[in-house]
């Protein structure tokens, strides 16, 4: 009966991303403010059909320009963290090239970067910094890949720094940056323990298409989204102590969720 009603999920999943996809691209080519709010309306669908329940604590920066620094512990928190509001996503160059999902990516104006070419920094900053000086509250994985989730592993600076020289360039004088905890807590119910964790989390090598029907017959799952503190990333500012403040601020949020 669970796969059954995991066949159905995966069914009105396809369904609603077959009905969302053309409405998102012409709303982009026109301009329409409904390309922002379309992906929030997929992303909360998605979750629904999942069974992925999200419970936001605390309080998002109305301020702008807004990089939102968030731990990565599974391809699921693109959908947990994009249902709270209109945000994109600064994203390994691979996933463009994923079916389904790289297009979903492409069409909610994803910035990628590719990790194996520094010189490819620069740019990925660059556009970056131009979306950040528009206006759009991106979001951006500083361990620069996913981890089982229990903890977090080392933010990288340096598109931290990259970005900030960019909006500098822009004329801003400061950025906005607000750390934010995504933390799994339940499965089918029950607490998620170290031996549940890889039916959470999607890392290393992980099959994506046997991880999603992984999530499809779990029984639901329970995530919290902790906003942290926001700092403010000034010309003066230390990069690397700022990222350093930013880890401990999402370890600090994520163990405390965890371990109350």
């Amino acid at each position: 009966m669970i796969r059954v009603v995991a066949v159905l999920a995966l069914l009105r999943l396809a369904a609603i991303t077959v009905a969302a996809l053309p409405v998102q691209w012409v709303a982009l080519r026109l301009g329409s403010s409904l390309a922002d709010r379309l992906p929030v309306w997929w992303h909360r669908r998605a979750l629904a059909t999942l069974g992925v329940r999200v419970t936001p604590r605390g309080t998002p920066s109305s301020e702008r320009p807004l990089l939102i620094t968030a731990n990565h512990a599974s391809w699921l928190d693109i959908s947990v963290i994009g249902s709270l509001g209109p945000v994109s996503f600064v994203a390994k160059s691979e996933v463009a090239t994923w079916p389904v999902f790289g297009l979903l990516a492409k069409l909610q104006r994803c910035v990628f970067v590719d990790r194996t070419r520094r010189s490819a920094t620069g740019r990925t900053a660059g556009e970056l910094g131009d979306r950040l000086a528009a206006g759009d509250p991106m979001v951006l994985f500083p361990e620069g890949t996913s981890s089982p989730g229990d903890g977090v592993l080392p933010f990288r600076s340096a598109l931290l720094g990259a970005a900030r020289a960019a909006i500098l360039d822009s004329g801003h004088t400061r950025v906005v940056v607000q750390p934010m905890a995504v933390v799994y807590t339940r499965i089918g119910g029950m607490p998620i323990g170290r031996a549940d964790r890889h039916r959470v989390a999607w890392y290393g090598d992980m099959d994506l298409i046997g991880h999603l029907w992984g999530v499809c017959i779990a029984g639901g799952l329970d995530v919290e989204v902790v906003w942290g503190e926001p700092q403010i990333f000034e010309a003066t500012t230390d990069r690397k102590a700022l990222a350093a403040t930013l880890e401990t601020s999402v370890r600090d949020q994520l163990r405390a969720v965890l371990r109350p």
